[in-house]
């Protein structure tokens, strides 16, 4: 929270695609190292009862969590979230503005300072709680081991790993680790694209969710707002997310209430990574929902309706 406070610059926020609550806001937010990001928030009058921290994944940007953001305020709960820089309404990284690209990993961590910032600049109500969905579940994972005030957690399909084949795994090594020397680091990863998944993919054998209406919600948005779009990642992105990943792994758990949703289904994030988070995290609960792929809170109604009931309770449990 230390810093001067951030100057409310008003930034887009495309409420019809969005399907928030009615007084979503979105400002311009500038990081300390010069990097211009978006953040975005629902503040209901009724959302007196603390305020979500959204930490969405890659590729994602505000407006998705909309829906969400309605779940939770008709339980009293603000929404804050965020494009991440390189992806969203935010700063790119690259020329190229459909490469998701990043310096390091930790660069986030200089997303999250300025998103807290402007959290309390803004007086949303406390306590803060903690949602990290995929790569915003990494992300959220290093800011609560430093610190970030929240007094209970969520996560759903975090990055705590990332699956890949195992006959791309000694590939996967060798050019992350050759990248750097022959300048291939802001190329894009091979097998992916320029265009985002949703974009390009059917919704017959996705990864993300078995709900068609979701998915149709995910490509529509992207056709009405195609600058909101991310392809494929670097492979400096993959370098440093691997990094990041078996950093995460050795460390301690946070001493926070948390509970963590795992789709039987996952085929993005790597399932044993959580598991094993998750079974040294003391007072930690794994939710393993069968049928559910990647997006939990974006699957089919009733595994929408368990994942939205189950995470305010515990956020109601700890002050929410």
């Amino acid at each position: 929270m230390d810093g001067a406070p951030v100057e409310l610059q008003p930034a887009p926020l495309f409420a019809e695609i969005a399907q928030g609550p009615a007084d979503g806001a979105a400002h311009w937010v500038q990081t300390a190292d010069g990097v211009r990001i978006r953040a975005g928030h629902w503040r209901p009058d009724e959302a007196t009862r603390g305020t979500v921290l959204l930490f969405p994944g890659r590729t994602e940007y505000i407006e998705k969590y909309g829906m969400a953001a309605a779940e939770f305020a008709a339980r009293g709960l603000a929404t804050l979230t965020v494009d991440w820089r390189g992806q969203g309404l935010s700063g790119r990284m690259l020329a190229e503005r459909r490469l998701g690209h990043v310096g390091q990993f930790t660069d986030f961590q200089t997303d999250v300072q300025a998103l807290t910032r402007l959290a309390a600049q803004l007086d949303l109500p406390r306590p803060w709680h903690l949602v990290g969905h995929s790569m915003g579940g990494a992300i959220g994972l290093r800011a609560l081991m430093q610190g970030l005030d929240v007094k209970s957690c969520c996560f759903t399909g975090p990055m705590w790993g990332i699956q890949i084949p195992p006959l791309l795994r000694p590939f996967v090594r060798v050019l992350s680790g050759i990248a750097p020397y022959l300048r291939l680091d802001e190329r894009l990863l091979p097998t992916t694209a320029l265009e985002q998944y949703v974009q390009i993919t059917p919704f017959e054998g996705n990864t993300l969710t078995t709900d068609p209406e979701m998915y149709r919600m995910m490509h529509t948005q992207l056709a009405v707002q195609p600058d909101l779009a991310l392809g494929g990642p670097t492979i400096q992105w993959l370098r440093v997310s691997l990094q990041e990943c078996a950093w995460l792994a050795r460390q301690l758990s946070p001493a926070l209430p948390c509970i963590t949703f795992l789709g039987s289904e996952e085929q993005i994030v790597n399932p044993q990574a959580i598991r094993d988070r998750m079974d040294r995290w003391p007072g930690g609960e794994l939710d393993l929902i069968k049928g559910a792929r990647h997006e939990v809170m974006m699957e089919a109604p009733d595994i929408r309706a368990r994942v939205f009931f189950r995470m305010c309770r515990l956020f109601e449990q700890y002050g929410g």
